[in-house]
């Protein structure tokens, strides 16, 4: 596995290339789930009040990935929209991403974040990060409903901030 410098900030999902990574990432969704168990949101709900959107970008500025945190409460936050571009997998990033997103949410005094990640094949790499990260399966939270499509995830937050791993990961402050 190779590694790679990455800059992680608060960005725009509305940027060229980002819209590009999301429409991407939109499409994979609706081809490897049914519409009804698509939980993905749109570059403009990335943009709504209530989520904060990053990128990781590498020294010269090129996009590697993005990731969001929805407030579903003083307490309860969700990953939103965790995705790499094809030519950084295997690289660190999702997991660099990953642990800013953990620290940013346990520095808000965030409890818990939840999120929700697909059960087919396809989905199987997330799921390896999010267990290896400390996820552990849970019942539906917020609005979802059981769907064998879909699998919850919970991750207690007990210190104040989680350690990057993989990737250097310069991260300015959020």
């Amino acid at each position: 596995m190779s590694t790679v410098t990455v800059t992680i900030a608060i960005d725009d999902p509305t940027a060229p290339d980002v819209l590009d990574l999301l429409g991407e990432h939109l499409s994979d969704m609706y081809a490897t789930s049914p519409a009804e168990s698509v939980h993905a949101l749109d570059p403009s709900a990335l943009a709504a009040p209530g989520i904060t959107f990053w990128t990781a970008r590498d020294g010269t500025g090129v996009l590697l990935g993005c990731a969001a945190l929805k407030e579903l409460g003083p307490a309860d936050g969700e990953l939103k929209s965790m995705r790499t571009t094809a030519a950084s997998r295997g690289q660190g990033v999702g997991a660099a991403m990953l642990a800013h997103v953990l620290g940013a949410a346990a520095a808000r005094g965030i409890g818990t974040v939840h999120l929700e990640t697909g059960t087919e094949g396809y989905f199987a790499p997330a799921r390896r990060l999010y267990e290896r990260a400390g996820f552990v399966e849970s019942p539906p939270f917020a609005d979802y409903v059981l769907d064998p499509h879909s699998v919850f995830y919970r991750l207690t937050l007990s210190a104040p901030t989680v350690p990057a791993t993989g990737p250097r990961a310069a991260q300015p402050a959020s």
